[in-house]
Formats: structure tokens, sequence, C-alpha cells
């Protein structure tokens, strides 16, 4: 049965993983890297999610940027790599992502049709300024909401409810995009109409009712929405 998404006023979308592409950072460095590139990768995104998490339980925040560029220097040392010159140059490189390439076509759309749009990301304010600025999407976005004034990362509850304080919306009239199922359960937890952008077949996560819809990517929303 195809959900009712009529009420949806709002869509708000995560950013790492989501509309930008986190293994992105990588590429430019993937000759100095050699082979261990993807493994480095893989466990710097692992262990950048870990500290989020693990900070917000001990109540000992920092911000976005440093949470990276910790999880990075451990992803290094883990492969053995000794480079300061190569560790600035991949922080650096985290500041310009790639997007995916639905997205711009897709918040384009929702603009046009009338239905407000918003980031709301565990980035520090200048990562995601740098990242929106990159991908030339700051025209279509009408907000960017970071958990930085929170001082706790997402899931906890108080971050989504930003996107309601932000809008002066109801959770019925917001639609959540993530392509972490962490963060799709938080999103689904809170109350919100969430759509689960599962690019690489992952399996549920076992921490929520499912989703309001599963989907390959951000451009099959627009038919559910009827835009």
């Amino acid at each position: 049965m195809k959900p009712d998404l009529s009420a949806v006023k709002l869509c708000v979308f995560d950013a790492y993983g989501t509309l930008f592409d986190v293994h992105s950072a990588v590429g430019p460095h993937v000759q100095t890297l050699g082979a261990q590139a993807q493994s480095i990768s893989m466990l710097w995104r692992q262990k950048q999610l870990e500290y989020t998490w693990l900070r917000s339980l001990m109540g000992r925040y920092v911000d976005f940027q440093q949470v990276t560029a910790q999880a990075l220097s451990y992803a290094l040392q883990a492969h053995a790599v000794s480079d300061a010159t190569l560790e600035q140059r991949l922080l650096h490189s985290y500041n310009q992502l790639a997007s995916y390439p639905e997205v711009a076509a897709t918040l384009k759309q929702l603009r046009e049709a009338g239905i407000a749009t918003a980031i709301l990301s565990n980035g520090s304010p200048a990562m995601l300024k740098a990242a929106v600025t990159y991908a030339q999407i700051g025209d279509l976005i009408d907000q960017v909401i970071s958990v930085d004034d929170l001082a706790i990362y997402k899931p906890d509850p108080r971050v989504y409810q930003l996107a309601l304080d932000s809008f002066g919306v109801a959770k019925q009239q917001v639609l959540f995009y993530s392509s972490n199922a962490w963060d799709v359960a938080g999103a689904v937890n809170f109350g919100f109409h969430v759509a689960w952008i599962n690019r690489f077949s992952q399996p549920p996560e076992p921490l929520s009712h499912a989703p309001t819809l599963i989907l390959d990517n951000l451009q099959q929303v627009i038919p559910a929405l009827g835009v």
C-alpha cells in the first residue's frame, strides 16, 4: 500500500552518506595510499560514527570537525601510515566531497513543488557550509541545521526536534531522508516519515519500526510525494 505523504511540507536530509559521498574524500589520494585506500576510508567512517555515539553517551562533546580528524588519525595509525601532510590533505578533501548524481535535480524538483528543504546533520557549521558550497546546492536548501548548538549527536531525539523548531511544523509534515540505517532508526523512533535511501542494499537494523519508504536513491522519492 502506498504511504500517504500528502501532509509533507518539509523534506529534511541527512548530509554525510545521503547527499555527500563520504568515501570520495580518499579519491584524490588513492595513488598515495595504494591498496589500503578503501580500507582506510571504511575505518575512517566507522570510527567517525563510533566517536559521535561514544562522546554523546559520555557527555564529552567535541564538534564533528574534531571527531573527523581523530577518526582519520586512528585509521591511518591502524594502517601504519605516518604522513602529516597527507593527513591534512585528506581532512581538506572532506570539505570537498562529491554529491551523489541525483541530489541537485531532486532538490530542484522539491523546490519547484513548493516543499521546503533542510539539511539536519552531525556536521559542524563550517564543514556543512563547505560541503554545500562545493556541491553548489546552497540555493536549493532553505536551512542547514547542525547539532553543534545542542552539543549532542544523532540519533538523540533532541536533534530531530531541531527540524520542527526551525520550521514550526509537525512531525507528520516532515519526510526525513537518510542513507544511514542507524539514523533512519532514530528518525523513525522520533516519529518522522522516513525514506531510507539504501544505496548499497544493506539489511535493516532491528532498532525500530520499518521506515516509510526504502529506496535506492533520492530521485525515487519524487513519485512517492506526487510532485
